[in-house]
C-alpha cells in the first residue's frame, strides 16, 4: 500500500462567501488563509481548499474541468449524531435523507446527508453500533 491517508480535497466553489459561512457556522471548520491569500476550511488534521469557480486561477494544477457541486464527500462526526441532526435543525438545514446505515472505508455507518450551498452532497456519519 502507498497511501496512508487523505490531507486535503479541493472544493471548487461558486460563492467563497456562502461556502466559508456554511462549513464554519454548520459544521465547525476554522478558516485558514494560505499561500497568497487562498482560503481553506480546517478540520482536525485535514483540511478543504477553497477554489473560485468564477475566476481564473493562477494555480498550475487544478482539476481537468472543476465544477461547483460536483462533489460527494462523507465527514466523520465528532459528536454523537444525534447532536449533529440537532444542530442541523437549529441552523435550518435541511436533511436530504436519514438517518440510515451506510458502509464505510473503516467500519459501518450511520449517516445524514446535506447540502452544502453549491449542491455538493454531505454525508455526516458516526460508527454504527
Amino acid at each position: 500500500m502507498f497511501i496512508q491517508s487523505i490531507d486535503h480535497v479541493v472544493l471548487t466553489v461558486a460563492d467563497m462567501d456562502a461556502t466559508i459561512a456554511f462549513y464554519t457556522r454548520v459544521l465547525g471548520m476554522q478558516l485558514e488563509i494560505f499561500g497568497q491569500g487562498r482560503k481553506a476550511l480546517r478540520f482536525g488534521d485535514q483540511k478543504f481548499n477553497l477554489q473560485d469557480g468564477r475566476s481564473k486561477t493562477d494555480i498550475v494544477a487544478v482539476a481537468k474541468t472543476p465544477t461547483p457541486g460536483s462533489v460527494d464527500l462523507c465527514l466523520l462526526a465528532a459528536v454523537p449524531l444525534d447532536t449533529v441532526i440537532a444542530h442541523l435543525k437549529k441552523e435550518n438545514v435541511p436533511i436530504d435523507s436519514g438517518p440510515v446505515l451506510r458502509s464505510g472505508a473503516r467500519f459501518p455507518l450511520r449517516s445524514v446527508y446535506i447540502r452544502d450551498p453549491d449542491g455538493n452532497l454531505i454525508e455526516i456519519s458516526e460508527r454504527a453500533g
